[in-house]
């Protein structure tokens, strides 16, 4: 996963009509579907060093899940020349459901397929689309039950994920993205602003929880990154330890630490194709009808780290292609407005302001160019 190539300038801010056709009842994110370039690679980074559990494989595609999941897979890697994602995969409720998403995503031009037996093996009838955003969205019910192995103790390593928990995407145009969400269903719990009212970000959930979908502004359509959860912070401090002992810790991109936004604690990874994986937990209970929005200023250095701690550059400006219904790549188009990382103070995203504290960060947690030197995301 490289910086994106120098795009074209978005066109002002279009609104997506909102379609006449209801939305799918969306349950919840489901899995992705990841190309990658070393299939093996890729297979020993997810599963001998992350722990997912292979469900079934063949020569070109590995199938994955979480330990506590109980459908076919969370995680499908496929062999292909270019790293880049197929299908953010989405559950409905029922197989009307999917009826649903074909008009519900035609009446807004959106260029739909369908299949009755899926792309991918444990799926049944399946419909994608290219949404209006550029990504590929994939919407199911009917699936293969495989063994949900919560109570195989015997199989659980210290860094056990046991679910997946959300998708985070790239878009030019956040609010347009959040509009476009809450007309499929989504609704929205945490926001990045600023006094001028630009949105940076914007975290939109199903299931009761923070997100399954979180659309974060930059050049997009883009993956920023993909989820799993764990029980508890300490799992996480486990998986740090085992990279560290078998010589990965080059994987580990930023933290672990606590978010502000979310209050979740994480640990963001690279995967051998530069996929980001954030590994995530303790976020909170979001199901009420009337659960608040919080809205984080984009100068609260607490946002992103609740310790503090500078965000790397690579957090801002890498991730992940995505393609289309015929498997090329989306062309990427640049963010107009400005950027959370250059409107953060230093324009170099290690902003440090708290209220009416104007107090700079501190000389030891300055960046590269202002001090000389980075501490763990520079060095790595």
């Amino acid at each position: 996963m490289t910086p994106p190539p120098t795009p074209e300038p978005a066109a002002a801010s279009r609104a997506i009509p909102t379609p006449s056709a209801p939305p799918p009842d969306v349950l919840r994110c489901a899995s992705m579907e990841l190309v990658v370039t070393d299939l093996q690679r890729s297979r020993a980074f997810y599963a001998d060093v992350l722990g997912l559990v292979v469900t079934e494989e063949d020569a070109d595609t590995v199938y994955l899940r979480t330990f506590e999941e109980f459908i076919h897979h969370n995680l499908v890697l496929r062999q292909g020349p270019v790293a880049a994602v197929a299908a953010f995969s989405y559950r409905v409720r029922t197989p009307d459901d999917l009826d649903r998403a074909e008009a519900f995503y035609r009446e807004r031009g959106c260029r739909t397929e369908r299949r009755a037996q899926g792309w991918v093996r444990g799926l049944g009838d399946t419909v994608r689309v290219e949404d209006p955003l550029g990504f590929p969205y994939e919407f199911f019910h009917d699936v293969e039950h495989v063994e949900r192995l919560a109570w195989r103790y015997e199989l659980f390593t210290p860094g056990a994920l046991v679910r997946l928990d959300h998708f985070n995407q790239v878009t030019p145009d956040v609010p347009r993205a959040v509009a476009y969400m809450e007309d499929l269903g989504f609704r929205v719990t945490e926001d990045i602003q600023d006094d001028e009212g630009t949105v940076y970000a914007a975290w939109m959930r199903r299931k009761p929880t923070v997100h399954d979908a979180a659309m974060t502004g930059g050049a997009g359509p883009r993956m920023h990154h993909l989820a799993f959860a764990t029980h508890e912070k300490h799992n996480i401090i486990a998986i740090c330890d085992k990279l560290g002992a078998l010589r990965r810790s080059d994987c580990i991109e930023r933290g672990p630490g606590r978010h502000g936004v979310s209050n979740a604690f994480y640990l963001y990874l690279r995967d051998p194709d530069g996929h980001r994986v954030e590994i995530y937990t303790q976020d909170y209970y979001t199901g009420d009808p009337d659960n608040p929005v919080v809205t984080w200023d984009v100068h609260d250095n607490q946002r992103r780290d609740w310790w503090g701690n500078p965000v790397v550059p690579s957090w801002y400006t890498d991730a992940s292609l995505v393609l289309d219904l015929d498997g090329n790549p989306q062309p990427v188009v640049a963010r107009t407005e400005a950027s959370e990382m250059a409107v953060t103070i230093g324009a170099d995203g290690f902003s440090y302001t708290r209220g009416d504290d104007d107090r700079g960060l501190p000389d030891w947690k300055l960046g590269e160019h202002q001090r000389g030197e980075y501490k763990l995301g520079h060095q790595l």
